[in-house]
């Protein structure tokens, strides 16, 4: 793949890092290190330009071989970045050549800073900056051992003149000249400190005028600027790359979640995802509500595959899906619960307001009309199921539930962190107050479910309620929900 300046857009550069092969990915590096190296070359040019302007602050002779080697290593490192756009097939020849981009420009980078100045801006970015793309790009074992690589490098680099070690510095230090050899190598810093100091002592004011800063401080200015145009480019092309990084996590949060928590095929819940919102719902319903299930399974969906084909059947399933969402309100619950059932969850909804809900739904799915294609469709029928737990039938369960737990602590020793009760306080007398069973939800759907399979018997296409086969059976709560 042949890697140019228009991948740096959001949409490359998202397919860059999670979709490219390793080569494209240093590739890519290779082609950041080479426009790196032209603000460089850039800059040699510019000072060559001016040079007599310059020539007071910048050691001229110096200037020529730096040069030649930016143009050199400028040359070397597109001629990486074209080789590893055709990745070859071999491992070990890969890693040999991302060796070959990253050790040399650790090398490169480290002299250029020592050249230039030493600025703890542009040392830093670059170091940082580097190690956090390299990070993105190649192998990270590669991007941690050059960052230790360069600092080792700078860290000589600062050290050297304590030992004697006269390193090449463009910078003439034209503000405390000649108080010191104009090639006495002081880092940038303490020669800014140097002047700034120096020019404190000069202008009693503590002011510098235009006038003055033109006789006094443009050797500063001048490599403050150098430092900046070297540090800033990369600077902010780093903060755009983590800003993309960011940008896709996001994109990929939102739609890991999405996936986890919604059916593809018709765009409802899932399963999993409408039992956790259920069971939340069913928790923080307050006392005085009622709470309805409805277990929808569609009549006869297998003659449906085979005689229209399975792709007609996924089309039946989510139109009956987007049927299904109008006839409800946003606190309903909606879910694909497997295959062709559908589970709705219906929160402060009594039995008979939830019978009406029901019927509704059936009449729509059994009058909505299906177009297969151009000559063909079909209709289809639902049976539904359907169970209500009243707020006295609740205050039943957590009774039953929380005589049970009280006989499993006294037969065994309760953890510490089983909290199956909470206390709260109503004037002087302390109220016990247990949970509901943990499996709550699943009991719930089991009920509609009997009632779901007793409207498949009365044959099809009706809503059955489950708390009127109780009632005509006479059965309790208690007995319902037994343990």
């Amino acid at each position: 793949m042949s890697v140019s300046l228009s991948h740096l857009g959001y949409k490359r550069l998202s397919k860059a890092i999670f979709e490219w092969q390793a080569a494209d990915r240093a590739a890519l590096l290779a082609v950041f290190i080479v426009i790196e190296v032209f603000l460089h070359w850039l800059w040699c040019l510019f000072v060559w330009w001016q040079q007599d302007a310059l020539s007071a602050y910048v050691n001229i002779p110096l200037l020529y071989p730096l040069w030649f080697g930016i143009t050199v290593m400028g040359v070397f490192f597109w001629v990486i970045a074209r080789h590893l756009s055709h990745p070859t097939k071999k491992n070990n020849a890969f890693n040999t050549w991302q060796l070959l981009l990253v050790v040399p420009y650790a090398f490169y980078i480290a002299i250029v800073i020592v050249m230039m100045g030493y600025s703890s801006l542009f040392s830093g970015v670059t170091l940082v900056g580097g190690a956090m793309l390299g990070m993105m790009l190649i192998k990270r074992s590669y991007a941690w051992r050059l960052f230790l690589l360069q600092i080792l490098l700078i860290l000589l680099a600062i050290v050297a003149p304590y030992f004697g070690i006269q390193l090449p510095n463009l910078r003439y230090l034209t503000a405390i000249y000649p108080a010191f050899d104009p090639h006495n190598y002081l880092t940038y810093n303490e020669s800014m400190v140097l002047e700034n100091t120096i020019a404190a002592t000069v202008f009693s004011d503590a002011a510098l005028g235009w006038d003055s800063v033109s006789n006094w401080q443009l050797s500063t200015i001048f490599w403050r600027a150098t430092h900046v145009f070297l540090a800033l480019p990369k600077a902010i092309f780093i903060v755009y790359m983590f800003r993309i990084l960011l940008l896709i996590l996001d994109d990929s949060k939102t739609e890991i979640l999405k996936h986890a928590n919604q059916d593809e095929l018709t765009q409802l819940k899932n399963r999993r995802s409408s039992l956790v919102q259920m069971k939340k719902a069913l928790l923080k319903a307050p006392d005085g509500q009622d709470f309805s299930v409805i277990l929808l399974d569609l009549d006869w969906f297998k003659s449906v595959n085979d005689n229209y084909g399975h792709e007609a059947g996924d089309q039946v399933l989510s139109e009956v899906a987007q049927t299904l969402l109008p006839l409800l309100t946003e606190e309903s619950i909606v879910s694909r619960y497997g295959g062709e059932e559908f589970l709705i969850v219906l929160p402060d909804t009594n039995h008979e307001q939830a019978m009406t809900v029901a019927e509704q739904l059936r009449r729509s799915i059994a009058d909505h009309v299906i177009h297969i294609d151009s000559d063909k469709s079909c209709q289809v029928t639902a049976s539904l199921g359907l169970y209500t737990l009243t707020n006295e039938e609740r205050t039943v369960i957590k009774r039953e539930y929380e005589n049970v737990t009280q006989k499993e602590k006294q037969s065994q020793p309760r953890p510490a962190n089983a909290a199956r009760f909470y206390r709260s306080r109503q004037g002087d007398k302390q109220v016990l107050t247990a949970q509901l069973p943990s499996d709550i939800c699943q009991r719930l759907i089991c009920i509609a479910d009997k009632a779901l399979y007793e409207a498949k018997n009365r044959g099809r296409d009706q809503v059955v309620s489950a708390n009127r086969i109780l009632e005509s059976e006479d059965r309790s709560i208690t007995v319902s929900f037994g343990t």
